[in-house]
């Protein structure tokens, strides 16, 4: 039977040779049924305006009860986002917005956000956990869609969004654990 000691030596020695960056936190967030910005913007601008109806939207995966983070326009949230101001007269809108405009109560929209978005502390596991260096990057992407549907039918559609996320945080802490402890102590007394 090996001593107790022995054992225990090869854990952080295995730790340190691993690379100990699996250690480090990571998250993500899905809330779209597209697998990529691409496969959206296609679903978007596969909708023909003045033919395409719901039913074939929900064929498509486009279904606000079914797809997160889709906001239901009224009329008057549509009103509010393009009624003409001294920049922008009616005749410079989109048909399909006018048609819309002009139906009060036949209009409604849809606003769709979709996103794959993750999140990943990289770096040296001791100076993050220590508290000395942290360095987190953000990749995926995010789109948004207006669609708006006169009488069940598609009048107006548009689309946006970032197609490549790609972000990196460093933060540096050279007190490391200390460094938290200063507005600790103020604030405490």
């Amino acid at each position: 039977m090996w001593p107790t000691k022995t054992i225990l030596y090869p854990v952080p020695l295995v730790l340190m040779i691993s690379g100990c960056s699996t250690l480090l936190p990571s998250f993500k967030t899905e809330s779209s049924p597209f697998t990529s910005f691409e496969q959206a913007r296609q679903a978007i601008e596969a909708l023909v305006p003045m033919q395409t109806d719901i039913a074939a939207l929900a064929k498509i995966g486009i279904d606000p009860v079914a797809q997160p983070n889709t906001v239901i326009l009224t009329h008057a949230d549509i009103v509010r986002r393009f009624v003409p101001s001294a920049l922008l007269k009616r005749e410079d809108l989109d048909p399909g917005v006018i048609a819309c405009l002009e139906a009060p109560n036949a209009c409604r929209g849809w606003e769709i956000n979709a996103s794959r978005i993750k999140k990943a502390r990289t770096g040296n596991f001791f100076a993050d956990f220590a508290n000395f260096s942290r360095r987190s990057e953000t990749t995926g992407w995010r789109f948004n869609a207006l669609v708006l549907h006169v009488n069940n039918v598609v009048v107006y559609r548009a689309w946006g969004g970032q197609p490549r996320v790609s972000e990196i945080e460093v933060q540096t802490n050279p007190l490391g654990p200390l460094q938290e402890m200063g507005p600790a102590i103020i604030t405490s007394q």
